[in-house]
């Protein structure tokens, strides 16, 4: 056993010289083989999309050559060891700033990176390893495209904004404070989150006209947990909103009528001791694991929301509805790797998942300050890939693209509540594909 895990290592180390590329993407789940029963991560696997049928992107080196971007160094917060804010592995946490300009130079767009979880201590042990567990393994230097870029034509609304990529090496969704002294493991994901605020708060965010704290899958549920503490941070005549893309993820039966996602957080919030963590407002209500999931936290929060999700996100189709675990038959292996070899019987059952997920939006989307775009592709992170933010071919809602409708949520210009039609309806879809 011990051989056969050091393998596992040295061929995962050997992947990390690839990881950088999945920065392009924003996909960023932790991927490794099922069978040593941690789960799987996007950047590890081949994949492409589809829109309306035609392959793109069949390599991460097309898109690297095809995109134009301002590469942005790391930073390590010097201050946070002294505060106890620090990675998996008790190094630094850091962060990516690109400096705004002219009319954005005093508004801030702060992004929280994902990367999924570690829910046992041996998981952990092994994040310490990459980049997900420690700054020794994050890339000093990250490009800035999608809701990151600089440029007016990909990124009309934000492109001259100071914008922020806090980098995530916690495992709990910047929300732990806690350690397991045996295991050598800090579970500190608050700690720094409050290191990052306050070393970019000195950075000249204090004095912030605008702001927007978003974030990408475990980094769009960390913008839902930390949002209203993010809108604590500015005086009241500073408009302030969050946006959470694929981070609306479901406590939702799986294939085989068990729940694999509420199996997984329940072990982050027991390993991470986030009981004592998380809003009480809702351990009052329901069990801690429960409070770990969106879809219980959203109607609580004051500060204006948008959520941004694929109806039937790649993600929890891959590791949640139809995980190897939940389908050990292996009957819905074709269907999880590619939509279109479903059959009626199963698309009938993500349509269920579909439907959970814009009954638990509706209400969330009544009041004015907040807004959805609810799209029904097969995809994951939708800001952080410049081929679905802004291109003339993104995807869209009743012709609306994805960063018109961020931006006219957040500047107030309406028509920011869009809920897709049901699959096979939408053309407009990049529709992820693995092999």
């Amino acid at each position: 056993m011990i051989k056969c895990e050091t393998s596992l290592i040295k061929k995962l180390q050997m992947k990390k010289l690839l990881w950088s590329w999945s920065s392009l993407f924003g996909l960023i789940l932790l991927n490794i083989p099922v069978k040593y029963g941690m789960m799987m991560e996007f950047d590890e696997m081949e994949w492409f999309t589809v829109f309306n049928g035609t392959k793109m992107f069949h390599t991460e080196n097309n898109v690297y050559t095809e995109a134009k971007f301002p590469m942005v160094g790391l930073t390590l917060i010097q201050s946070a060891a002294a505060k106890g804010a620090v990675c998996l592995d008790g190094s630094l946490p850091g962060y990516h700033l690109h400096r705004g300009f002219g009319s954005g130079a005093n508004n801030w767009l702060v992004q929280l990176e994902g990367g999924g979880w570690c829910d046992t201590i041996r998981n952990c042990i092994y994040r310490k390893t990459t980049r997900r567990g420690s700054s020794s393994y994050m890339e000093k230097q990250i490009p800035f495209i999608g809701i990151l870029s600089d440029n007016a034509a990909e990124n009309p609304d934000f492109y001259n904004w100071n914008r922020v990529k806090v980098r995530y090496c916690d495992g709990g969704s910047f929300s732990g404070d806690s350690e397991n002294k045996a295991a050598q493991l800090q579970f500190r994901g608050k700690r720094i989150w409050l290191a990052a605020m306050e070393e970019l708060m000195s950075k000249g965010m204090r004095q912030a006209k605008q702001a927007l704290l978003s974030g990408c899958s475990a980094g769009g549920l960390a913008a839902i947990f930390r949002c209203d503490d993010f809108g604590k941070l500015f005086p009241p005549y500073t408009r302030v909103k969050c946006l959470s893309d694929a981070g609306f993820f479901l406590d939702a039966l799986d294939v085989s009528g068990g729940r694999s996602l509420r199996r997984l957080y329940a072990g982050v919030v027991k390993l991470q001791n986030l009981q004592t963590i998380l809003p009480q407002d809702c351990i009052n209500r329901l069990n801690p694991t429960s409070c770990f999931f969106p879809q219980n936290l959203i109607n609580q929060i004051k500060t204006p929301l948008f959520i941004l999700n694929a109806a039937y996100d790649s993600w929890q189709i891959q590791e949640s509805l139809a995980s190897k675990s939940a389908d050990p038959s292996g009957s819905w292996n074709d269907c999880r790797l590619n939509y279109a070899k479903c059959s009626a019987s199963q698309i009938q059952f993500l349509q269920g998942f579909r439907s959970q997920m814009v009954n638990l939006v509706k209400g969330f989307a009544m009041p004015s300050k907040n807004g959805v775009f609810l799209n029904s592709c097969f995809a994951h992170c939708q800001t952080e890939r410049y081929d679905t933010w802004y291109a003339k071919n993104s995807p869209a809602v009743k012709n609306k693209g994805i960063a018109v409708a961020v931006g006219d949520w957040y500047f107030e210009r309406g028509g920011s509540k869009l809920i897709d039609c049901a699959y096979p309806c939408d053309k407009t879809c990049h529709n992820l594909v693995f092999r």
